[in-house]
C-alpha cells in the first residue's frame, strides 16, 4: 500500500508568533490518521513563560491568564511532544506537519532553550522523519496554481473540510487529510516511499527558497537571505 494509504501522524503548534526560533509553544496536537480519520490523539495546552501577544490570542484564543492558569511547564510540555514524535519515527510512521519548517524548527528551538536533547539525540543521531509537509510539496508539483498556500486555501482547493482554522487539532487532522489529497491528484507522489518524498521536499523546499531569495533581491532587498534548510533550520542561542 501507498504511504498515504498507511497511518500517518498529523502534527500542529499553536505559537506565541511567528518567528520559530524565539516564539513559544502554547497548544500542541500529535493525531493518529488512519484513513483520513483520527484514531487517537495527544493534546497539551503550555504555559510560554512570556505574554502570549493579543495578535497570537486573536488567533488560537489561548490569553496569557489561561496559559499560565491551565498550561503545564512550557519544558515538560516539549519533552513529551519530542517524545511523543520519535516514537513514531522510530516505528516508521511518517509525520505530517503543514509548513513544517515551521513548527519543527520551534519545537527544536524549545529544545534547545530548556537543554533538553535535540530530536536527532534522541533518534541515536540519525537526521529525523520521514516528515510529510503537504505546503512544501502541493508548491512543488502544482507550482504555476494561483492563490494563496495557506492552510485553509489549500484545503479548498483540495476539497477538505477544515473545521476550526488554528485549534492545533483540526489543523493537524486537515494536514493529513490534504496530504492524501496531494498523493491522490499527482501519482508521481503517492508512487514514492516515505523516505524518497522526504528527501524530495529537501531539494523542492531549497530550489523555492532560492527563488524567493532572487525575487526579494530583484525587488530591492539585496541582503535578503532566505533559509535553504528543510525540515528544521538553524537553532537559536541557548537560553530564554
Amino acid at each position: 500500500m501507498a504511504w498515504h494509504g498507511e497511518t500517518l501522524v498529523g502534527f500542529d503548534l499553536e505559537t506565541t508568533g511567528t518567528d520559530p526560533l524565539e516564539a513559544r509553544i502554547v497548544t500542541a496536537a500529535v493525531v493518529r490518521v488512519r484513513a483520513g480519520e483520527p484514531v487517537g490523539r495527544r493534546l497539551w495546552l503550555a504555559d510560554p513563560g512570556v505574554r502570549i501577544p493579543e495578535q497570537a490570542t486573536a488567533i488560537h484564543g489561548i490569553s496569557t491568564e489561561r496559559a499560565a492558569a491551565e498550561g503545564r511547564p512550557a519544558a515538560e510540555v516539549a519533552e513529551e511532544i519530542a517524545a511523543a514524535l520519535t516514537g513514531h519515527w522510530e516505528r516508521g510512521v511518517p509525520v505530517v506537519a503543514y509548513n513544517a519548517a515551521f513548527d519543527l524548527t520551534l519545537l527544536t528551538a524549545e529544545l534547545h532553550r530548556h537543554r533538553l536533547p535535540s530530536l536527532s539525540e534522541r533518534l541515536a543521531g540519525r537526521p529525523i522523519g520521514p516528515v510529510v509537509d503537504p505546503y512544501t510539496i502541493d508548491r512543488a508539483v502544482d507550482r504555476y496554481r494561483k492563490g494563496k498556500r495557506t492552510l485553509e486555501a489549500v484545503c479548498a482547493e483540495y476539497g477538505i473540510a477544515l473545521e476550526a482554522a488554528h485549534d492545533a487539532t483540526s489543523d493537524a487532522v486537515a494536514a493529513v487529510r490534504v496530504a492524501i489529497a496531494v498523493a491522490g491528484r499527482h501519482p508521481s507522489v503517492a508512487a514514492l516511499d516515505p523516505a524518497e518524498l522526504h528527501e524530495r521536499q529537501i531539494g523542492w523546499y531549497a530550489e523555492w527558497a532560492a527563488g524567493f531569495q532572487a525575487f526579494l533581491r530583484r525587488k530591492g532587498n539585496t541582503e535578503a537571505v532566505v533559509d535553504t534548510a528543510w525540515p528544521t533550520k538553524l537553532l537559536a542561542p541557548a537560553g530564554a
